[in-house]
């Protein structure tokens, strides 16, 4: 036999559900591991046909592509050996990166070393995020996933980046993920 429903309870019970829910949506999500740091140096080569970018212009993209996906931050993004001259975009612009990357190890394994404290920090990159990205950097983010991303110890990979070459009608940069990071400063 059904009982009849009391309305005081139900919006109590309701409050009560929606307290619960939203201080376990506050706590942390992400419990702080030991991690080591890691280096890395690339020579990056842009290959692209909707953007051009000068050297120094892709050097300044790429450190904040880094610092954004959780590069630490003294990471260096130098101009490289371009034909054209400063400020003037090239076909074939290029920059050395060297930057640093926190793995994730085991508390035993680091005795060696003073182990980082790192967690994992959810990161999102499309148009306007970070501020300086814009559609035309779809290929430069669609390369940096590929060819950079890999050094980076991540996570649940989200990509619906989507290029459409030689116009911005139809591109989407929409790249998410989580990136293991520090949580103090070095």
């Amino acid at each position: 036999m059904a009982t009849p429903c009391n309305p005081i309870a139900a919006l109590s019970l309701s409050l009560l559900v929606l307290a619960c829910g939203s201080a376990l949506a506050d706590a942390p999500a992400a419990a702080h591991e030991p991690g080591s740091w890691q280096k890395h140096e690339y020579s990056f080569a842009y290959m692209g046909f909707t953007s051009t970018y000068s050297c120094d212009g892709l050097a300044d993209k790429l450190k904040r592509l880094l610092l954004a996906a959780g590069a630490r931050k003294d990471a260096k993004s130098r101009p490289g050996a371009c034909a054209a001259g400063f400020g003037r975009a090239d076909q074939f612009a290029r920059a050395d990166l060297v930057f640093y990357t926190l793995a994730p190890v085991d508390a035993a394994s680091a005795a060696g070393d003073k182990p980082v404290d790192g967690a994992w920090r959810p990161v999102v990159l499309s148009a306007r995020s970070p501020r300086e990205l814009a559609l035309g950097d779809c290929e430069l983010v669609d390369q940096f996933r590929t060819a950079v991303l890999p050094m980076f110890a991540t996570r649940n990979l989200d990509n619906h980046t989507t290029c459409v070459p030689h116009q911005l009608s139809g591109s989407t940069i929409n790249l998410k993920f989580e990136s293991f990071v520090a949580t103090s400063a070095p």
